[in-house]
């Protein structure tokens, strides 16, 4: 019996959503996602029963597109979801696993292994934190129960599991009977709550300002001897002030609905329906800004190695305070989040404010220089891993167009011809989308953004909430033109 006959069984009794067994109609989707977007952020403020409050939050950096939050249930967030789709990818693009993703029992035990993979994350991305000393259990609850430490320490651990697959189940439940994917869905949630939090928090900051932008201006300008026109007084205005980070904001969301709405548009006939013609979009960010997830999950789960290893004392990779990188090689390869990440003196400023010496400007451009290619070729790899392995290659597309009975005018009604039509475009674009993204993501990084979003966080909302519309009013269409559903793969 061969590795894969024998782990099919096991995937295939996994716990898993019941998918439904005919059309849903589009009211009871809408219904479903919303269902699902309320217990999101329930769950996300049930704090864990026995967690100390010195516990350090090891995804600190990430959350905005992790979609979790620190000392909640969801501490883990989507970062098994995420971690295990990065391990299977690879494994399924350097062809350690042979699967053929557009053949129906290699899709099934794909989808199998990803979600066991899950499960093996959840473990994975838990322990460490806990045997590392970040998740703290409170001594006091301890001594007040009567127990020991240890008991509380399995107490956290046993809620952080149930978080991670509650995540799970809840992403597998909007991609079945709800709009979109749960994975999107959350990261939108906590995006918007980070970027309102960002316009309205009047909670005064480091150094004494409103954190929100709003408040914060409405402070300024009572206290007119801050509005200082010297080169100082400019940078304060600008990125203290938020100015920056507001301009950012609006053109980031600009860009990327005009990315989103740039394709080129493959003329299809149906060649039974005298008439009938469509078109096929490959947009110019076609494998979606979800691919971008990848790259910066792959660097949080670098950095979080090199924080459990600066716990016990090793500091060969670089050392940590909290959980910023101020040393060695994880400083070079940690991302930027704001110009406090790569301008001199608000670099100095950062690292003075956490008593270590600040590196120094070659230093800077190197890490700016590295997180670019991280970001820009990252991009371009994992865009082609996420066409491949989620059915919107050439080969698989082409057979979608064949099967729905359109073909390509002017060429013989095959499968190869028009896949060679497809493969003139789809690669290409995946590769320029996936770069373009990249370089989106590392501006938007470089710049800052509307609350603690970070330009990616920005970036994966915008870009969702943009294909969430475009799911919705493909919904509406299929639910008034039933025989759509067959063009797309759905139920009649």
């Amino acid at each position: 019996m061969s590795f894969r006959e024998s782990l099919g069984p096991i995937f295939s009794k996994l716990p898993a959503v019941t998918g439904p067994e005919g059309h849903v109609h589009f009211k009871s989707k809408l219904w479903w996602t919303l269902a699902i977007l309320l217990l999101y952020f329930a769950l996300r403020n049930v704090p864990l029963f026995g967690l100390s409050p010195e516990s350090i939050d090891l995804f600190e950096a990430y959350r905005a597109f992790f979609a979790g939050a620190h000392g909640s249930l969801l501490l883990l967030g989507i970062g098994p979801i995420v971690t295990a789709s990065i391990v299977l990818q690879l494994l399924v693009g350097a062809d350690v696993i042979k699967l053929d993703l557009s053949d129906p029992a290699d899709q099934a035990f794909f989808q199998g292994a990803q979600k066991f993979l899950v499960f093996v994350m959840i473990v994975l991305e838990t322990l460490p934190q806990i045997w590392g000393g970040f998740l703290l259990p409170d001594p006091g609850l301890a001594q007040a129960l009567g127990v020991s430490l240890g008991v509380i320490t399995w107490m956290i651990f046993i809620q952080v599991c149930i978080g991670g697959v509650l995540i799970l189940f809840m992403d597998e439940i909007v991609s079945k009977w709800g709009i979109g994917s749960g994975v999107g869905l959350f990261i939108v949630a906590e995006v918007s709550q980070q970027i309102i939090t960002g316009l309205i928090n009047w909670r005064p900051d480091q150094v004494g300002l409103p954190i929100g932008v709003i408040p914060k201006w409405i402070h300024i300008l009572q206290n007119t001897h801050l509005l200082e026109f010297s080169l100082d007084g400019i940078m304060f205005i600008m990125i203290t002030g938020g100015i920056l980070a507001l301009i950012t904001t609006v053109g980031i969301f600009l860009l990327v609905v005009y990315a989103e709405s740039s394709r080129i548009e493959i003329p299809l006939a149906h060649s039974a329906a005298r008439g009938a013609r469509g078109r096929f979009p490959v947009k110019l960010i076609y494998a979606s800004v979800l691919p971008m997830i990848f790259v910066r999950a792959l660097q949080a789960n670098i950095q979080i190695i090199g924080m459990l290893l600066d716990s016990r004392g090793i500091t060969f990779l670089g050392e940590f305070v909290g959980s910023t990188p101020v040393s060695g090689l994880m400083y070079y390869l940690s991302p930027i989040h704001s110009p406090y990440d790569w301008v001199p003196s608000l670099v100095a400023e950062s690292f003075a404010g956490m008593g270590v010496a600040a590196p120094a400007t070659w230093q800077i451009g190197l890490h700016v220089l590295i997180d670019a290619t991280i970001l820009i070729v990252g991009g371009a790899i994992f865009a082609i891993f996420w066409v491949e392995t989620t059915g919107m290659g050439a080969k698989q597309t082409s057979q979608k167009i064949f099967n729905s009975g359109m073909q390509i005018p002017g060429f013989r009604r095959n499968i190869g011809s028009i896949e060679k039509v497809m493969g003139r475009y789809i690669p290409k674009v995946t590769v320029i989308g996936g770069a373009f993204v990249g370089l989106l993501t590392l501006i938007a990084s470089l710049l800052g953004t509307i609350g603690e979003a970070g330009g990616m966080g920005l970036l994966l909302a915008v870009s969702i909430l943009y294909r969430l519309y475009e799911d919705i009013a493909s919904e509406q269409m299929m639910e008034m033109h039933p025989m759509l559903r067959s063009f797309f793969g759905g139920e009649k």
